[in-house]
């Protein structure tokens, strides 16, 4: 009986590509085993780009432009799928997640204007306790596009500073920090140093956003998922596999949070 020749992959970097006026980042894995290149994309790890062992690295970018409409169609039915998003515009005492906890929705309408600087023009959200209370004038308006800008707003100020504060801690320099509406990753980080982080991130508990954050920067260090990069996120987040269950157990729960 003949022998079976087993296949290993090997992370060779995260990268990004303009398709259709989109940002879609990837990942390359070299395939021990494969023939060509194929292409694979995940809910929990988006689009994935697997290489045969001679295969050169330029090569991919004609790949995928010449995938271009697929690409962009299986994302956008990830997006459209019926487990990723809701049907109906948040209401009053509805309820959504922020660092881990419910927030009920409270919503003031006022007749006119009043004084306060707002997400947006005649609108503002903040948080007393466990209610988001949203003030907003007698105008049109979509509540779940104003929570959406809100949450974005709060996700930059912080995981931007969480970034700051670990970057310093671990004495790491990256290039540039992106908060970006991307539907099938956490986060990544590219061979230019830069940091891309999801907005919805700002739903999970604080420990969870730590080891995204942690996760990304120790990929500076090393730009692959082998046992090395695992013993570095180890060492500075020991409960990195818990937080990582929790992200993969809630991961179609927060994606149909809002209509985006």
């Amino acid at each position: 009986m003949a022998r079976k020749t087993q296949t290993s992959l090997t992370f060779i970097g995260a990268y990004q590509v303009n398709l259709g006026n989109q940002i879609i980042p990837y990942t390359v894995k070299r395939s021990s085993g494969a023939r060509y290149a194929r292409l694979e994309i995940k809910l929990d790890t988006g689009l994935n780009v697997v290489i045969p062992k001679f295969y050169k690295i330029e090569q991919i970018q004609a790949l995928l432009e010449t995938k271009k409409r697929w690409i962009l169609n299986k994302l956008a039915r990830f997006s459209q799928s019926p487990a990723l998003k809701t049907e109906r515009e948040l209401n009053d005492s509805d309820t959504i997640p922020y660092l881990g906890r419910d927030l009920e929705i409270k919503i003031n309408r006022h007749h006119g204007d009043f004084n306060s600087v707002g997400i947006e023009s005649g609108t503002e959200i903040k948080v007393e306790g466990n209610k988001l209370i949203a003030n907003i004038t007698n105008t049109t308006y979509k509540l779940n596009s104003v929570i959406v800008q809100w949450y974005k707003k709060q996700a930059a100020e912080i995981i931007g500073a969480k970034v700051e504060k670990l970057s310093t801690k671990f004495r790491l320099t990256y290039n540039k920090l992106y908060i970006r509406s991307q539907r099938t990753r956490w986060g990544s980080c590219s061979y230019n140093g830069n940091l891309n982080f999801n907005w919805k991130l700002i739903m999970a508990p604080e420990p969870v956003i730590d080891y995204v954050v942690i996760h990304e920067l120790m990929h500076l260090e090393e730009m692959n998922h082998a046992k090395k990069f695992w013993k570095l996120v180890a060492e500075q987040c020991p409960q990195w596999r818990e937080h990582k269950k929790w992200l993969r157990e809630h991961e179609a729960e927060l994606a149909m949070k809002l209509i985006i």
